[in-house]
């Protein structure tokens, strides 16, 4: 099934299941008035959440209106605990070479993670907001699962059955930013601004063959001002799978339902099926000529990222943002 949440009935907003082709939807107040209630009762809450979902799809949703995602808010407009892997650790691997830098061994052998802001995501429509453009805006296109409670210490082998929801991200980063925070060896904050999520977000079923309990094997399209940047299959060469950055992010502690994991961004070997994230061509241009010449984005620029079916229509609905520039109050 697929759900969402509307711009309206406070910060956590109203959820909504929407019906496949992502045209209809329905309020479903009677089983739980927000996404982050439905996740504290799944057990219960996703049978009955379901046969709405299946009474939308045969047509028999008297309730329905039409489904705009302008309208929608972040599946989960704020979060508990949004923690963002760097499961391809051939991105990884590429922005070390173009710097000069050797990959330590431990990077092929456990998580990189770092928690992230949840109290505020925006939706896939929302504009991203940023107040200088020298501080480098960068898109980062990304798969992210959402949790119901997971124990502290669940193993690998157990951790993909907490996984309820799938939604796409994008990751926005101020590239410029990012090294004089790290430099610090204290982590990420002002370089990672207001994160953007797919207008729905959907059970596994909904991905059929192309989920497989682990990855999610399909193209992940990321196209900036019209070109298109990048499709990398999500589920090739994913390091670290899903199981494992549960697995990880719980070693020592629980995670609440309604903790988002993400991917970080989707990259290929090679990267022949281009990139998902404007830093990754400037370093594969700084490998091959020894400096980047493609910039960060600008006011007015507009970047979209979307995940299509074997027929060829949106799973998740698209992401699709304009940048522009904050003004303080």
């Amino acid at each position: 099934m697929k759900l969402a949440s509307l711009k309206q009935g406070g910060r956590d907003g109203t959820l909504i299941v929407v019906d496949r082709n992502m045209e209809k939807a329905v309020a479903v107040p009677d089983i739980a008035a927000t996404m982050q209630a439905a996740l504290d009762n799944w057990s219960e809450s996703s049978g009955a959440l379901k046969a709405v979902y299946t009474e939308l799809q045969s047509g028999r949703g008297e309730d329905a209106f039409r489904f705009d995602p302008a309208n929608a808010a972040a599946p989960l407009p704020r979060a508990y605990h949004w923690a963002d892997g760097s499961a391809y650790v051939t991105h990884v691997e590429l922005v070390r070479r173009a710097r000069g830098a050797e990959l330590p061994e431990s990077f092929w052998q456990e998580p990189l993670m770092y928690m992230g802001a949840s109290d505020a995501f925006i939706g896939a429509r929302d504009d991203i907001e940023v107040e200088d453009e020298s501080w480098g805006i960068d898109f980062e296109a990304e798969v992210a699962v959402i949790t119901d409670d997971v124990p502290a210490g669940t193993g690998v082998e157990r951790a993909g059955e907490h996984i309820k929801l799938i939604a796409l991200v994008n990751d926005v980063s101020l590239r410029n930013l990012i090294p004089a925070e790290l430099a610090k060896q204290f982590g990420f904050y002002q370089s990672k601004p207001q994160t953007a999520f797919s207008p729905v977000a959907v059970t596994p079923d909904e991905l059929g063959d192309a989920w497989d309990g682990d990855r999610v094997h399909l193209p992940l399209i990321a196209t900036w001002n019209g070109r298109r940047v990048g499709a990398p299959n999500a589920g090739r060469d994913m390091t670290f799978d899903f199981p494992q950055l549960i697995a990880h992010a719980a070693k020592s502690r629980g995670l609440m339902a309604g903790t988002v994991i993400g991917s970080g961004t989707v990259s290929n070997v090679g990267s022949e099926d281009g990139s998902c994230c404007i830093a990754e061509v400037r370093c594969l241009e700084t490998i091959a000529n020894g400096k980047p010449k493609t910039p960060f984005m600008s006011f007015g620029d507009r970047v979209e990222i979307d995940m299509l079916d074997a027929g060829g229509s949106s799973i998740f609905g698209r992401i699709d943002q304009r940048v522009t520039q904050y003004n303080r109050p």
